[in-house]
């Protein structure tokens, strides 16, 4: 494990250099450099929140220097644009919360008490959801927006308020009754009459179909439902969570980095990698693995092992020094025919984040 963080290192430090003050999202193969996304996009608190994790495992003060200003920067392009949504989690977690957890620092934490705040007020009490998306989507709620429940979470411990803990539960419930399936494979989105909370229809999203398997849902799902038991010690979001990372470990290939829909077609051998999905699950199946005696917990720490070498072997970028990613192969959006075979800049962070916890990183962002 040494030489793989030594390699990390060097490899964000080249990054630091190289991406500059941009927002990435996106690295296509044949250039290897991110772009430069409005910095209200929902991935901009990926990197930023490398840059946390580093300067909190290794104490250098150049990681704290890149990711200091990030939340002032989310702060002042939404509230310019009104441009707020059910991502706030995404990036506030990894700028403002995790910041004034470090630091202390005051600013970091009224931003993301005011972002909690924000997403509380998404909640539709009708169908016990937080709506996602802006515009005429009212009534639609994604399984993403269970990693967005650690905000609520925080701020109930915070500021001790159980408004935000009742929220995300609520949340959390809908989610194992409406999004995970009973094999353990996840719907994207699920459509409610937003005015009597009955469920319409489910959607296929970014997977292949209403009935698919997009694989990030699951680690989405997978994630989301193992930090809402460490927050919450309630039996079903555990027993949730394990129901589908059987249901993803059992749909693996052989080099254990998931295709990017377990359903998309009868045979996968020609579909598309996720590595953003695996590098995701894995960091979800170490919190289950914390979340149970060692006994119990060991198959799913072994399972984030396997994951972590199959990117590591097959898909990291260690020979390229012009490369800005650390991963390939990530998927975006195929059935948008968008970021297919690309560096995804949130698979570079829940990389980072399950080699953090692989070498004992007590602290949590999500």
């Amino acid at each position: 494990m040494p030489p793989l963080w030594e390699a990390i290192q060097a490899k964000v430090d080249q990054m630091i250099v190289q991406i500059g003050d941009k927002s990435p999202h996106v690295a296509p193969p044949d250039t290897g450099k991110y772009d430069d996304m409005r910095h209200d996009w929902w991935t901009a608190g990926f990197w930023p929140g490398i840059l946390w994790i580093m300067y909190d495992l290794t104490g250098k003060p150049h990681y704290r220097e890149k990711a200091w200003s990030w939340d002032e920067r989310f702060e002042q392009k939404s509230v310019q644009d009104n441009n707020f949504h059910h991502d706030v989690g995404f990036q506030y977690l990894p700028t403002a919360v995790v910041k004034y957890k470090l630091t202390g620092d005051q600013a970091g934490r009224r931003r993301g008490l005011a972002a909690a705040n924000f997403l509380a007020g998404r909640y539709n009490m009708a169908g016990k959801f937080l709506r996602a998306w802006n515009q005429d989507k009212t009534g639609w709620s994604i399984v993403d927006s269970s990693m967005n429940l650690s905000l609520l979470f925080w701020a109930a411990e915070e500021i001790k308020d159980p408004r935000f803990d009742m929220i995300a539960r609520a949340h959390a419930d809908t989610v194992v009754e409406h999004f995970i399936r009973p094999d353990g494979s996840v719907n994207h989105i699920v459509s409610f009459d937003p005015y009597t909370g009955e469920v319409i229809e489910s959607l296929g999203g970014q997977g292949a179909g209403p009935d698919s398997s997009w694989s990030r849902g699951a680690a989405w799902a997978l994630h989301g439902m193992a930090n809402t038991y460490r927050y919450t010690q309630d039996k079903k979001y555990l027993h949730a969570a394990q129901r589908v990372a059987h249901y993803f470990l059992a749909m693996l290939p052989d080099d254990s980095v998931p295709h990017w829909d377990f359903r998309a077609a009868e045979s996968l051998v020609d579909e598309p990698r996720d590595t953003s999905a695996g590098s995701c699950a894995a960091s979800g199946l170490l919190e289950l693995a914390d979340a149970l005696p060692p006994v119990q917990g060991r198959p799913y720490r072994e399972a984030a092992e396997r994951i972590m070498l199959g990117l590591t072997r097959h898909y990291g970028v260690w020979d390229k020094p012009d490369y800005e990613a650390i991963l390939t192969c990530g998927t975006g959006n195929k059935p948008a025919d968008s970021n297919i075979d690309v560096s995804l800049i949130y698979g570079d962070y829940y990389y980072v984040e399950t080699l953090a916890k692989l070498l004992g990183w007590k602290n949590r962002i999500f």
